[in-house]
This record gives structure tokens, sequence and C-alpha cells, in this order.
């Protein structure tokens, strides 16, 4: 057993976790009547050094002897999603019912659902067809503004802008996927990470059009076939209608079963197109550009096709987002948000959709179950989500049937499928 290299691994790790905990950790701003304040916190960073020079040391150690992580999380057996599908779906529908839950486990059930169709419109891009996006956010931001400006422009309603706020995202899509044809890789998320965030600078400085930074407020509601829902009730109103005590906790129930059928409306149109020739075709691209042209496909409109449809759902739930908010802004649509979604395609298991909606549950809904952590919610969900991907590197559902069978349907293994290397 050879201490001293152990030690001195330990210390490089422990020099390194100094440098990056000194900074974010140790130094705390408070408010205060003369301003900000820097507050030291010397003992929370001596804390975290000795914590991953013990770790790095006992890990150390522990490799020397011939020891390997052995740990993993058992897959889904095959045929899961046939029952536990119907079920996530049953009562999706019928939790706004269910006792116990409230306005703000429907807030909660509302946003994951939003973040469930996303992960469905981005897996189409990146899980089908090959081609690793990190700007899939910029159309989200597109179906947004789309709405907001045509309900103030045109006076459009939510129903009527939803299908312009998807036609308009798909445009936007047609005119990424152009400049980047001929890239793949590397390259390709580089590109598309530039177009997210050209599209969000020209909403913060476009003023004139976009509201700037101060963003864009007052954006109607939707409405139940004509009848809105008023707090105060009155002709008109849905309570009025149907004659029932006015509550705000009507919108929310119907801003989530809206999102529900949306998401549902997604599965289903992924679920056709991944059987006709377009999907099939994604899925070649997917595996092997080359083959594809030797083949004689049109890569140039597979690949414009799938970067219209994924940005075309992404258009619908960004108008969703606008008229659920009624106040959007560039600093909703950073950066980050692609990389959530990402993560939440990967994380699920490229191509399924069982895969996306379990990952989407786990980690919108997983936040929350850590926001009582303060500060450190952040470095614990880092941490489970990097213990997640060690366990399960090819995502909880890593194995799915073939779109298109001869004989018998075969599970096919997710290590035979490339991840987003078209």
């Amino acid at each position: 057993m050879q201490l001293r290299p152990a030690l001195k691994d330990a210390a490089i790790a422990a020099a390194v976790a100094f440098a990056v905990a000194a900074p974010m950790m140790g130094l705390r701003t408070t408010a205060s009547q003369s301003g900000l304040v820097l507050t030291p916190r010397f003992d929370t960073v001596a804390w975290a050094v000795a914590g991953v020079f013990v770790g790095r040391f006992l890990l150390a150690l522990w490799q020397d002897r011939g020891g390997r992580f052995r740990v993993a999380i058992p897959a889904l057996p095959s045929g899961t999603g046939r029952l536990l599908g119907p079920a996530l779906l049953g009562f999706a529908f019928l939790m706004p019912v269910l006792p116990g839950f409230g306005r703000y486990e429907i807030d909660l059930g509302t946003l994951v659902l939003t973040y469930v169709m996303l992960g469905w419109g981005l897996n189409i891009v990146v899980g089908l067809a090959g081609l690793l996006d990190l700007g899939y956010v910029a159309f989200y931001a597109v179906g947004a503004y789309t709405y907001a400006l045509s309900a103030k422009f045109l006076g459009f309603g939510f129903w009527q802008a939803l299908p312009l706020s998807g036609l308009v995202a798909a445009i936007f899509g047609v005119l990424l996927g152009f400049p980047v044809l001929r890239l793949r890789g590397d390259y390709l998320a580089i590109v598309t990470l530039a177009f997210g965030e050209i599209i969000r600078i020209v909403l913060l400085n476009w003023t004139e059009l976009s509201g700037g930074p101060n963003g864009m407020s007052g954006i109607p509601r939707p409405s139940f076939f004509g009848l809105s829902f008023s707090a105060g009730g009155g002709p008109g109103s849905f309570s009025d209608f149907f004659g029932i005590e006015p509550a705000t906790v009507h919108r929310i129930i119907f801003l989530y079963y809206i999102i529900l059928v949306l998401a549902l409306a997604t599965n289903w149109v992924a679920i056709r197109l991944r059987r006709m020739p377009i999907g099939r075709a994604w899925e070649a691209l997917r595996e092997d550009e080359i083959a594809c042209r030797s083949l004689g496909l049109n890569v140039t409109m597979t690949k414009l096709t799938a970067f219209a449809l994924g940005a075309s759902l992404a258009g619908f739930a960004g108008a969703f987002f606008a008229t659920r908010q009624a106040f959007i802004s560039p600093e909703s649509f950073t950066f980050m948000e692609s990389a959530l979604i990402l993560a939440i395609v990967v994380l699920g298991g490229l191509g399924s959709q069982l895969g996306v909606a379990i990952a989407a549950l786990v980690m919108i809904g997983g936040f929350e179950v850590f926001r009582g952590l303060d500060e450190y919610r952040m470095l614990v969900f880092g941490l489970v989500m990097v213990t997640i991907m060690v366990a399960r590197p090819r995502g909880f559902v890593g194995n799915r049937t073939p779109s298109v069978v001869l004989k018998e349907s075969k599970a096919i293994d997710a290590k035979l499928v490339k991840e987003g290397a078209g």
C-alpha cells in the first residue's frame, strides 16, 4: 500500500476544492442599511476541503487495492412501459381532484409537464435524429414572444396564437438548420449554443419590440370556450356560468389540463412520426450519416424536418409558458434552460418517451424536494445527478423496442445506439 501517492493525490484534490470553495462558499453577501456586506464563512470551506481530502485519500487507497465502482441501478424490465405509462397517465389526469393535492402541487405538476413536453420535443432532435442542440431554449423563447406580440399588436387570444407560435418557431428551426447542414458533433453544439444566445441578446436589446430587460406583462390568459377565470366572478366568468363560488384554483387546474393535453399530443405525434419513413430516416441519420447518403436518403430534408418539428413543439410550450406566467423576459430563456432540457433527455434515455417523462419528474420534482436545503440544494442536486449518471450512464430507460420489426420485437440495448453525434 503506497501512502505517499495517495496523500499527494488527496492534497491536489483538496487544493482544487479550496480554490473553488473559497470564493463560492467562503463569502456570503448579506443586505444591510449601508448596502451589501461580505460575511466570511471559513469554517464551511474548511469542512468542505477536509471532506474532499479524506474522501480522495480513501478512494486512492481503495483503488490501489484493486477496488472498482460496481454501483448500478437496475434497468427497467422490458415491457414496463405498458404498465407504468398508463399508471402515470391515470395519475396525471386525476391528480387535481385527489385529496391532499392543493394549489402548490398542481402548480408543480404544471411545471413538470411543461418540461416533459420540452423534453419530448428535444428528444426528436437529439434522441432520434442525433443532432446535438444546445440552443433549444431559443425556440421556447420565440414561441413565448410570438404569443405576447400577437396578443399586444393583433389582439389574438391564446387559442388563436398557439398555432402561430408553433409555426414561427418552426420557421426559426429551419433558419437554424440551413447553416448547420454540414456540421456535426461538437461543432453543431457550438453553433446551436450561439444561436440560442443570439436570440436572447436580440430580445434583450430590441426594447421597442420585446421590452428589453423589462420584459412584457399583461399577457392574456386562456379562456374556457369564451368564459374567463375571474377571481371576483361576475357575468361571463367560469364560476358564474356553472354557478360555483369563484376561486383562483379553477384557472390553475385549467392551465394544468391544457399543458397535459399539449404534452400528450406531443407524445402522440412523436410516436406516430417515429413509425413513419421520416422517423426511420431520423434514426438512420443518427446512426450513420454517410450510410444515409449512400442509400439515397435526402439528408438535408431529414435534418430540416427534425429541427422544424422540434422547434414547433418548443414554440407551443413557449406560448403556454407566456400565458401561464402572464409575464416574460429574456432572463427566462438562458442557456441553463437548454442545459436542463438536454439533461432531462440524456438522463431519461435517448429516444425513450417514458424515460424523458420519468427524468423530468425526477429532476423538476426532485429539485423542489431539495428546496429546504437553502443554498446547498444545488450542491446536493448536482451530487445526485452525478451519482445517477455514474450508475445509469445510458439513462433510466436504457433499452426500447425498435420502431419497425420483421418477425419479432426485441428490445434494443442503449449501448448499440449512437448518442447525438450526428
